[in-house]
C-alpha cells in the first residue's frame, strides 16, 4: 500500500488514527492553522503526486467550520497532483435539507455535494447518510456504509438481549429498521409520531406489539433527543421493557444529554463517527467505532476491489 495514504481534518483525528492502525499504515502529515481573523489554512506536508489520498473529516458541528476545513483540504491535494481524492465524511452535515417541504427553502445537501465535487475530491465514502436519494446528489462515485454490522456485533456479543423488538421511531425508518429485525430475527414496531415544530414531536400510537418485550430504537441521527425521549416514553408506557437505543449519528445538540439522563431510555449507542466531547459524556452513552468498518471499506477501494458486501445490508 505505497500509494495509500490517509489524512486527517481537525473534526475527528481519533477516529482517523483508529482506521490507520486497521490498516498498518502511518497518518498523513498536515498542518492545519487559523489566521488571525479565523481563515483556515493548510498546508500538505509530504508528497501526495500520484498517490490514492483518504481525508477523513466529518462535517458535524461546528458543521461550517469543518465543511470549509475539508473544502480546502481537498483543494490542496488537488493542487498536489494526488491522483485520486477520495472524502470520506463518517457524518454528512446538511444532509437533512434534502429537498423542498416548503416554499422558497434550499436543497443545502445538494448544494455541498456541488461543492465537494468542485473543491476536487474524485469520490465519497459516507456512513448512513440520512436519506438515500443523497447518493444521487452527487455527480461522482459515492460508497454508503451502514452501522448495522457495528452495531448488531455490539449487540449480540455485549448486552445478549432475548425476547426482542426492533422499532423505528418514525415511518421513514422502516427501512432500515427492517434490516435490523431481519438480522437479530426479532419483531418489527414503529412509533407513529407528528412533529410540531423542528425540534419537538408528539408520539401518537405504537405499531406493532412491545408489551413484555426488550426493544432497540434504531435510527440515524440524534440531535436534541427530543424524538428518542418522547417515542421511549411511548414504549414504555405500551409495556415495553428495558429499552435500547442504536443510532449511527450522535450529533447531541443543546439539552440532549440531560433529556437522556432524564428519560426512560436504559442505554444509547452510537458510533464514533463524531467525537464525543466531553460535556456530551453520560453513563446511558456507549460508543462503538466504525473504524474497522471504515478501514475494511478504504483497503477495498484503493485495491479496486467490491465492496457491495460492506454496504448492501439494507438491499436485501
Amino acid at each position: 500500500m505505497d500509494k495509500l495514504v490517509i489524512f486527517s481534518g481537525s473534526a475527528n483525528r481519533p477516529l482517523a488514527e483508529k482506521i490507520c492502525q486497521e490498516l498498518d499504515v502511518k497518518l498523513g502529515d498536515i498542518r492545519i492553522s487559523r489566521f488571525s481573523d479565523g481563515e483556515i489554512w493548510v498546508k500538505v506536508e509530504e508528497n501526495v503526486r500520484g498517490k490514492d489520498v483518504f481525508i477523513v473529516q466529518p462535517t458535524c458541528p461546528p458543521v461550517n467550520e469543518n465543511l470549509m476545513e475539508l473544502l480546502i483540504i481537498l483543494d490542496a491535494l488537488r493542487r498536489a497532483s494526488a491522483q485520486r481524492i477520495t472524502a470520506v465524511i463518517p457524518y454528512f452535515g446538511y444532509a437533512r435539507q434534502d429537498r423542498k417541504d416548503q416554499p422558497r427553502v434550499p436543497i443545502t445537501a445538494k448544494l455541498a455535494a456541488n461543492i465537494l465535487d468542485s473543491a476536487g475530491a474524485n469520490r465519497i465514502l459516507a456512513l448512513d447518510l440520512h436519506a438515500g436519494q443523497i447518493q444521487g446528489f452527487f455527480d461522482i462515485p459515492l460508497d454508503h456504509l451502514y452501522a448495522i454490522n457495528v452495531f448488531s456485533d455490539y449487540f449480540k456479543k455485549t448486552v445478549r438481549i432475548n425476547n426482542l423488538a426492533i422499532v423505528s421511531p418514525d415511518v421513514g425508518g422502516i427501512k432500515m429498521a427492517r434490516a435490523y429485525a431481519k438480522r437479530f430475527r426479532a419483531d418489527l414496531a414503529i412509533v407513529d409520531k407528528r412533529r410540531n415544530t423542528p425540534d419537538s414531536t408528539d408520539v401518537m400510537h405504537i405499531l406493532g406489539e412491545v408489551k413484555g418485550k426488550n426493544v432497540i430504537v434504531v435510527d440515524d441521527i440524534i440531535a436534541t433527543g427530543s424524538s428518542l425521549v418522547e417515542a421511549a416514553r411511548a414504549l414504555k408506557n405500551a409495556g415495553a421493557l428495558k429499552i435500547y437505543a442504536a443510532i449511527s449519528h450522535g450529533v447531541l445538540s443543546g439539552q440532549a444529554v440531560q433529556k437522556l439522563e432524564g428519560s426512560c431510555v436504559d442505554s444509547l449507542v452510537i458510533t464514533d463517527s463524531i467525537p464525543l466531547t466531553k460535556g456530551k459524556k453520560s453513563k446511558k452513552i456507549k460508543t462503538v467505532s466504525a473504524g474497522k468498518l471504515f478501514a475494511e471499506a478504504i483497503k477495498r477501494i484503493h485495491f479496486e476491489k467490491s465492496i457491495s458486501v460492506l454496504f448492501d445490508a439494507l438491499g436485501r
